[in-house]
């Protein structure tokens, strides 16, 4: 049974923020939100790409979820399967109704999150650098372990605010009890995949984001190319390029940035690349060789692009 306890106060405004507000502290990633309309769908989808896929979850606010790990990260493919259920709380406002939202546009990577070792911490570090989107919220859940005993898992999030970017949600994930939702048994691919190598973001013009994503990332030294900015975080890069870049890094056209940055692509790490072609030409799904990765366009996959690459 889950609960959500939401700790209350006033939404944080937006703004430039300063880089000495916030400590240097590299937040990795925790793992990146795909929004779908269909659950079913996603859920196949993602073991037509060669990964094992875990049950259905139920959030009390009215998402549903399936997860698929990898060790430290996971990919949570989500839907808003029972609007009658959003209240006034924090987690129906910042979680459930903003991908209720962002599927009624269409399917795609709605949220990226980090992991926090202290949320109520990193919640004033947003605060100082003016991108809190919230106070800390916590919730609860039953888990199952791969024999199918029930465990409990609980989290404590804190939502961040970029605009504009009104397309991405932004949050670290603090775990209370990650022995009993991290498990190798759930970690075991066909695909070989064995991390996330990135997060990826699409903006006309990078460097506006520079200050957002360093308070939020905790990397204060960030890399700048003619392509645009990133972070290296703890576990993965989070990445943020313009769109011309974007084609010329996975051989499409970027996702619209007409209502500013957005989530566009996950760069998975394979252990064996010749893994990955047989899981994906197994699973009957279309894709592209391009400069040394496998990519499957957001046409294939749900409104995202999904990229292999050797580890």
């Amino acid at each position: 049974m889950e609960k959500a306890v939401d700790a209350g106060g006033p939404i944080r405004h937006e703004g430039a923020g300063s880089q000495s507000a916030f400590p240097a502290m590299r937040r990795g990633l925790d793992h990146l939100v795909h929004a779908v309309r269909d659950l079913d769908a996603g859920a196949a989808l993602y073991r037509r790409l060669g990964f094992t896929v875990g049950v259905r979850n139920r959030h009390p606010w009215g998402t549903h979820n399936h997860v698929v790990q990898m060790p430290g990260f996971f990919v949570e493919i989500l839907t808003l399967a029972e609007p009658g259920k959003l209240g006034e709380d924090g987690f129906s406002r910042l979680f459930g109704r903003f991908n209720g939202e962002f599927v009624a546009r269409g399917d795609g990577l709605s949220m990226l999150i980090l992991e926090s070792l202290d949320a109520a911490a990193d919640q004033k570090t947003f605060a100082a650098a003016h991108i809190s989107a919230s106070d800390v919220l916590r919730f609860e859940r039953e888990g199952r372990r791969p024999d199918g005993s029930p465990v409990a898992v609980a989290f404590s999030l804190a939502f961040a605010r970029c605009a504009p970017a009104a397309e991405a949600g932004f949050a670290v994930c603090q775990q209370h009890f990650p022995d009993n939702f991290w498990n190798p048994a759930f970690q075991r691919h066909a695909n070989g995949v064995c991390g996330v190598a990135a997060a990826v973001l699409v903006a006309d013009n990078p460097s506006d984001y520079h200050i957002f994503l360093s308070a939020f990332s905790g990397v204060r030294a960030l890399h700048s190319t003619s392509s645009g900015i990133s972070a290296s975080t703890a576990r993965g890069d989070i990445q943020i390029m313009d769109p011309k870049a974007f084609e010329s890094h996975f051989g499409h056209r970027a996702p619209p940035v007409d209502n500013g940055m957005r989530i566009a692509a996950i760069r998975f790490k394979t252990r064996d690349l010749a893994a990955g072609r047989a899981a994906l030409a197994s699973g009957g799904v279309p894709f592209a060789e391009h400069i040394g990765r496998m990519i499957v366009p957001p046409g294939e996959a749900l409104g995202a692009t999904i990229a292999f690459e050797q580890a």
